[in-house]
């Protein structure tokens, strides 16, 4: 029998431990269906037991509490919500005994913001991690130790594990499920719950919102001049002009502020200029493109794959109601 245990911490979020639950008890269930004995026993297990979540709108009575569970098989560390320090820090009781089981041999998995208590423990340090894009600078910011990985729904370090953003999680559940069952009782369960079992990316959700939480001001002019002519092309030099400074200097300036060489900062923004105009207008995929200042209609489109995971046409047809009634045959 492999035990789980789902941690119910301070400000968790009550879907990130109701989840897990449901679907490794539904599999004991499938299991069953292939006329085989059930294989997990699920635990919810806090630090006291009774905790308040959602401002006291819900309540959890763990099945049991950290001292009573001597050894685990897997470790749930489900979403936290709001002030991503502070709960750390309410939050702190948990990290010693996250650290004692993954010594023991348990395996550690994050869901989606439960990546910061888990990267508090150490345990990722050196190691990659998933958590929700919104988040990523933020992270990187109290984690420089932890390899974040941009757009990645799972990162898997040899037994941690983390999940991208939000419903992104499911993604990490089946895969736990199919590597300690089979792949069709994943794929059952993945059918019973109506997820995609494959889903590798949550770029298609990002947003990129250029990263400003720095002091440089000569990073910030270039930043809002890339910002505000989209449809310009530019050269590193021509910027690095702009504010007066050499160019190596100035890329050096520029990828310490923003976590991006000024290549890639400029694609970005243009890309997520595309994205919006995809979204919300009639026009088709050139005109889009001429107007983020693209004139290769191959390397737009390769682009943009490359950083949102779909073609123009496929973004389009996925996020613009008028789709349907506006095809576009070209790309």
């Amino acid at each position: 029998m492999i035990h789980i245990s789902i941690l119910v911490p301070e400000t968790a979020v009550m879907e990130a431990i109701a989840d897990p639950r449901y679907l490794f008890t539904s599999a004991n269930e499938f299991l069953k269906s292939f006329g085989k004995a059930p294989l997990f026993e699920v635990e919810l297990v806090g630090h006291r037991q009774e905790i308040q979540l959602m401002n006291g709108l819900a309540t959890i009575h763990p099945n049991k509490t950290l001292d009573e569970i001597d050894k685990t098989d897997l470790i749930f560390i489900p979403a936290i919500s709001g002030n991503l320090r502070e709960a750390i820090e309410v939050n702190q009781v948990y990290l010693p005994w996250i650290i004692t089981q993954r010594q023991k041999g348990a395996e550690v998995a994050s869901l989606c913001l439960g990546a910061f208590l888990l990267a508090s423990t150490g345990l990722l340090d050196g190691k990659k991690c998933s958590t929700h894009w919104l988040s990523a600078s933020e992270f990187r910011e109290m984690f420089p130790k932890v390899e974040l990985i941009d757009g990645s729904i799972i990162s898997d370090e040899k037994g941690i594990y983390s999940s991208g953003g939000a419903n992104s999680y499911w993604s990490l559940l089946l895969y736990l499920l199919e590597k300690y069952t089979s792949r069709d009782i994943a794929i059952l369960a993945s059918k019973f719950f109506a997820v995609d079992i494959d889903r590798d990316s949550q770029s298609k959700f990002m947003m990129f919102k250029g990263q400003r939480n720095h002091n440089d001001e000569a990073i910030q002019k270039v930043q809002d001049f890339i910002e505000v002519n989209i449809e310009e092309k530019m050269t590193v030099d021509e910027l690095a002009e702009f504010v007066l400074l050499g160019r190596r200097s100035f890329e050096r300036r520029f990828k310490a502020a923003t976590n991006n060489s000024v290549i890639e900062y400029i694609q970005r923004v243009k890309i997520e200029s595309a994205k919006r105009s995809l979204e919300t207008s009639r026009k088709n995929v050139t005109e889009v493109m001429f107007d983020v200042g693209y004139t290769d209609t191959k390397a737009f489109r390769d682009l943009f794959k490359k950083i949102t995971g779909l073609t123009p046409i496929e973004y389009r047809n996925k996020y613009n109601n008028m789709s349907l009634e506006v095809r576009d045959e070209l790309i």
